[in-house]
């Protein structure tokens, strides 16, 4: 079987995850110069042997010392405030599926298609084959095209449950009575993993998510493989 490391860390497939690490680069960035600079003035202070024992007020030192850090957070908050939107916001889409979430297995619904409904468990560990990640490969897939507007409406038929794919940068608990909304667009083929995120019961480490971005073409006929 492959081994864990394979799984870790995939690469981003959305807009959304992509730009969520590019910010959080920039936002590292900002960080080390942040305490590079302080921490050069802490040292050169501590060891510079000349000192103004009666400076009383220094406005310019203030000014300078107020202004900076208001304009570095202005220049944070600018793309925070566009990747909120970008990832909350859900434009025209053209699939829309409904997962619920049960103990301990996801339950998949097509809304664009009624037919296509059916349950996601995992594979026991007797019945995976070479290829497949042990606790990460679901029996039914979730099977969606590329290059596609997708919205999944998240809820739970028991407990609190949470549907998340890292790859994706998309996350949204499962709750009882209440409908949750995510929105992606997968930019190529291939299949991504991701697990129940909520301490749901006993079994909560046995609730994979399996999804499977393919081509249009392969998508249809998918949807006609599934009708018959």
């Amino acid at each position: 079987m492959r081994s864990w490391s394979q799984t870790q860390l995939q690469d981003s497939v959305t807009t959304a995850i992509t730009m969520l690490l590019s910010f959080h680069d920039l936002i590292l960035i900002t960080m080390v110069l942040i305490l590079t600079m302080i921490s050069y003035m802490l040292i050169f202070i501590t060891l510079n042997k000349f000192s103004n024992r009666i400076l009383n007020e220094a406005h310019k030192v203030e000014f300078i010392w107020t202004i900076l850090p208001a304009i570095v957070l202005l220049l944070l908050a600018i793309p925070s405030l566009q990747l909120l939107y970008i990832i909350e916001e859900s434009q025209n889409p053209a699939l829309t599926i409904k997962t619920v979430g049960h103990q301990w297995y996801w339950n998949y619904e097509y809304g664009d298609f009624p037919h296509i409904n059916y349950d996601s468990f995992l594979i026991n560990s007797g019945q995976i084959s070479i290829e497949n990640f042990r606790l990460l490969e679901a029996n039914n897939r979730i099977i969606v095209p590329i290059n596609t507007e997708v919205r999944l409406l998240v809820t739970a038929a028991d407990v609190i449950h949470s549907w998340t794919i890292p790859s994706l940068g998309v996350k949204a608990d499962a709750i009882p009575g209440r409908l949750n909304q995510l929105s992606f667009s997968i930019h190529r083929p291939g299949v991504f993993y991701g697990q129940c995120s909520e301490i749901c019961g006993a079994n909560h480490s046995f609730m994979p998510i399996t999804l499977e971005s393919v081509n249009t073409k392969s998508f249809i006929n998918w949807t006609k493989a599934h009708k018959s």
